[in-house]
């Protein structure tokens, strides 16, 4: 722990930046407000290819689910199919056609997914001062249902540390700065500007695919951002949105400079309503940047309207 800051959240954050009260003593979105019409416009006005990506990780893959440890792993079960009419537990349609049908089991903090801002808190208190109580149950206030209602649409760059640092994916343990967003930025030619969305990519889910679900989780500390002061004011100073991430917590489990758990869950969603959408596959769209140099696109991300939820799975779309 030699060199880190303290670990109490109220300590550490008591002079740190907050948007609460911002939009209203009632406000539940927090930095999707915004994402305005003019902000959409924007997005739409940056797509020049008409190239589509989606970002979600499949379900049921043969090679495994990347799921953050002890959360309940997805499950896909036939409620009916050729089978079941071949026993005559299905009886026959008039004019003979069948059909088969199916259920999910998936976590709401399963594959890629949005954060609900009443996720997490501290002090009792989640976004906005809606009190922590609330959860009980589930969510009456914060839940993923008003960020669904709203929806994400926005201007969304890329910043491929991978790439930048010259490695096909960040190893575990690897703590991504300001500094690399930045040099990231640069290196990629592009402007970061008010309101952008930011996509990080560290690569490290192709070592799931890649190295088996042992070994990944063997030595497990995701890499990413964590906590710094500058990272903090660059976020509310910037009016960032979206924090969104390839790895499955949004931020470094093992903090590299404070000795606490998950710091920017509380700096960022729970003090600033940024609003995290977490385990996006980024693959194809940062080779389809790479090769055009073009790094930015109109993102869209709809959450499921999931009363009470706490998360929400989803398969954002980026435009290019």
């Amino acid at each position: 722990m030699a060199g880190k800051l303290p670990g109490d959240l109220t300590e550490l954050l008591a002079d740190a930046p907050t948007n609460w009260g911002k939009w209203g003593p009632d406000d539940q979105v927090g930095g999707l407000n915004y994402l305005t019409p003019t902000e959409v416009l924007r997005a739409i006005g940056s797509v020049q290819t008409g190239r589509a990506f989606t970002l979600m990780l499949e379900l049921g893959n043969p090679k495994g689910d990347p799921l953050w440890p002890g959360r309940v792993p997805y499950a896909h079960f036939m409620t009916q199919d050729r089978g079941t009419y071949e026993s005559g537990k299905t009886p026959a349609i008039k004019g003979g056609i069948e059909y088969a049908d199916d259920v999910i089991l998936v976590a709401c903090h399963g594959s890629t997914h949005v954060d609900a801002l009443g996720h997490t808190w501290y002090d009792g208190r989640a976004w906005n001062g809606f009190r922590a109580d609330g959860s009980k149950g589930g969510l009456e206030s914060c839940s993923v249902l008003p960020l669904a209602q709203k929806g994400i649409v926005g201007h969304a760059v890329l910043l491929d540390v991978a790439r930048y640092r010259g490695v096909p994916y960040l190893p575990m343990h690897s703590h991504v700065s300001l500094d690399d967003l930045l040099g990231a930025a640069k290196r990629q030619k592009v402007e970061l500007q008010q309101h952008d969305i930011l996509v990080l990519r560290t690569g490290i889910l192709q070592a799931f695919y890649e190295k088996g679900p042992e070994e990944f989780y063997g030595d497990f500390d995701e890499p990413g951002l964590t906590y710094s002061r500058e990272l903090l004011d660059f976020f509310h100073d910037m009016e960032i949105p979206v924090s969104a991430t390839d790895i499955l917590a949004g931020e470094m489990l093992t903090s590299a400079t404070v000795d606490a758990v998950f710091p920017l869950h509380a700096a960022l969603s729970r003090n600033l309503g940024v609003v995290f959408v977490e385990g996006h596959w980024l693959e194809a769209w940062a080779a389809d940047c790479a090769a055009d140099g073009k790094y930015d696109g109109l993102y869209m991300a709809s959450p499921l309207k999931i009363r009470y939820g706490t998360a929400s799975p989803v398969n954002p779309i980026l435009i290019k």
